[in-house]
């Protein structure tokens, strides 16, 4: 009955739960879901990583190549990410071309990722105009049960810590490239990104790491990233607007989330060497 009930009245079934402080998973509003952080899961990749919250799985892998950087950025390499959203993981999501919120996340990650510089392109570069690696982010959404942006930025800083490229030597005189598949080198990342989502309901209760159903039915999100304790970005499409006080209060607690998420991470990493 209260399946049906949830069916026929969304809105009004989380409102009867909201009114008594707690939300229809047993959580507070102020309460995250757990997270699992698992690295080095894809044999075949450079690096990978997979994480959940709550439902939401993400799969992240990267593959390197090698490339001839642009002409007007000669000494750097490449980062190119990718999201990919099938409706396997969501009834929201349809094959064929990607929706108008796809494109939106897909650019909301790539801006993150170019302007956090979590690893220094330069670095991938490994002779000026001629040579350099090109990594390939690619994320996998297995089940979408909200804030996937936030799943894709902990597998994505899970897993360049296990990315290892082959040593290259090049002779640019006879372009001749030898990759010795056997002497890895890994990257070097300076900065781990932890996004947190708020969704805001009925315009003036905030509720964090929100689930699907939360997202749609409220009244506006907004999505904090942070890169060790410094603030990365501010993302908040539209809905209700958030008071400056209530900001800040948000950026606190990212803040405060970002620590204990680092420390995940970097546990993930150690324990799968």
């Amino acid at each position: 009955m209260a399946e049906e009930y949830r069916a026929l009245y969304p809105l009004k079934y989380y409102r009867d739960h909201i009114s008594q402080d707690f939300r229809t998973d047993g959580r507070q509003f102020l309460d995250f879901r757990p997270i699992l952080i698992n690295t080095r899961s894809i044999s075949t990749a450079d690096g990978s990583a997979i994480v959940k919250i709550g439902k939401t799985t993400i799969v992240c892998g990267v593959k390197a190549e090698l490339c001839k950087p642009k002409p007007h950025t000669s000494d750097e390499g490449f980062l190119v990410s990718n999201l990919e959203l099938p409706p396997s993981c969501s009834s929201k999501f349809r094959s064929g071309p990607p929706s108008n919120q796809v494109q939106v996340f897909r650019k909301l990650i790539a801006d993150i990722i170019e302007s956090s510089r979590c690893i220094n392109l330069k670095e991938l570069c490994i002779l000026k105009g001629k040579l350099a690696w090109c990594l390939y982010v690619d994320f996998i959404c297995l089940d979408y049960d909200g804030c996937v942006v936030d799943a894709c930025l902990i597998a994505l800083s899970a897993c360049l810590k296990t990315v290892t490229l082959p040593y290259v030597d090049y002779d640019p005189a006879l372009d001749i490239k030898q990759v010795n598949l056997e002497h890895r080198i890994p990257i070097k990342v300076y900065c781990s990104l932890v996004a947190t989502t708020f969704a805001i309901y009925d315009d003036k209760i905030i509720l964090v790491d929100p689930t699907i159903e939360e997202e749609d039915l409220g009244t506006g999100t907004v999505t904090i990233v942070v890169k060790e304790d410094e603030l990365c970005c501010v993302h908040k499409p539209g809905g209700t607007p958030l008071s400056e006080e209530d900001l800040l209060e948000l950026i606190e607690k990212s803040k405060k989330r970002g620590g204990s998420v680092r420390e995940l991470i970097n546990a993930a990493v150690k324990n799968s060497t």
